[in-house]
């Protein structure tokens, strides 16, 4: 049927449906708890949740607005990128959501500097690693992993998922496994052919 010369634009980026948010929101909530709640509700600075090419953006209103014009193919981010829908309709969390983690976790472990670099090597955190955590976290809760320094600020370096719960935590073996590695800042190093 012909479009007698309409171009037809599919949207660059649109909101997320009621089964994706539930999806983004079930995940964070697992790291930030009701922080959640304070990712929508910027006074400052309101922000909103954006679909474009399978990837959940994290976006300020005034960025989206200047952002509309590009069309769907010039376009290859814009905000914070949180992680990707997969094809089989799960999301997963990327490492470029770990600022926005961070300022908003509920729980966090801080691991020495060997662990820390081990931990950036796509390794597990072993008890014998740990340095301390939040008290009272509950097994399979995510948390922010923190490299504790001496001289220095704490920094993130990446997040997991708890293998136990505090109070197990502190029974185990040194060579048994604290914090599942899911996603570290090492990423950025090991991807850098794949940024291109």
């Amino acid at each position: 049927m012909p479009t007698s010369g309409l171009v037809v634009c599919l949207p660059i980026m649109r909101p997320l449906d009621k089964e994706e948010t539930e999806k983004v929101f079930a995940k964070l909530i697992n790291f930030i708890g009701d922080n959640v709640h304070a990712l929508l509700e910027r006074k400052d600075d309101p922000h909103v949740f954006r679909l474009h090419k399978d990837r959940v953006f994290y976006v300020s209103e005034l960025v989206l607005a200047h952002a509309s014009p590009f069309q769907r193919k010039d376009l290859k981010s814009f905000g914070t990128c949180l992680g990707k829908m997969t094809h089989s309709g799960k999301f997963h969390l990327h490492i470029t959501a770990l600022p926005i983690l961070a300022q908003y976790a509920k729980y966090k472990v801080w691991v020495n500097e060997s662990s820390a670099l081990s931990f950036v090597y796509k390794n597990h955190v072993l008890k014998s690693g740990l340095v301390l955590m939040t008290e009272n976290v509950p097994a399979h809760q995510g948390v922010v992993v923190y490299a504790k320094k001496e001289s220095e600020n704490d920094v993130p370096i990446g997040f997991g998922i708890l293998a136990r719960a505090t109070y197990e935590c502190q029974a185990c073996e040194p060579g048994d496994i604290v914090v599942f590695h899911q996603a570290d800042v090492g990423e950025y190093l090991r991807d850098e052919e794949n940024l291109v």
